[in-house]
């Protein structure tokens, strides 16, 4: 306990830090897509159902059918939703509110809005 207390005797220091620019604040103009390598997870919830189901029947498929329905519905709609994506990004069609964007995407917004030297 007295070793937090000596830890917080100490204040914030009266004068800020000076902010020091060590590379220049601005944006490039391009990014580059090496980062897109995003993991294509979906369907746990009812992933995870199959499975329960599955091993409470010793891994017979019969009584499980509503469940394996239920994924196999699940992973179709992921599949629509992906392609839609994919197809949007290569026309370049940017929708709005979307949180992720992809690298081309980036690059659309960078041409419209350029930084200037």
């Amino acid at each position: 306990m007295r070793g937090t207390a000596a830890l917080f005797k100490r204040g914030n220091p009266r004068e800020p830090v000076p902010f020091q620019e060590i590379l220049p604040l601005k944006l490039k103009q391009r990014v580059s897509g090496k980062g897109d390598n995003t993991s294509d997870v979906c369907c746990i919830y009812e992933m995870s159902v199959l499975f329960a189901c599955f091993k409470t029947h010793d891994f017979h498929q019969a009584p499980c059918s509503k469940e394996i329905d239920a994924f196999q519905k699940c992973y179709l709609n992921h599949l629509e939703k992906t392609k839609l994506k994919k197809e949007r990004e290569a026309r370049g069609i940017l929708s709005p509110g979307e949180k992720k964007l992809s690298s081309r995407q980036i690059n659309i917004l960078l041409d419209k809005f350029p930084n200037f030297k």
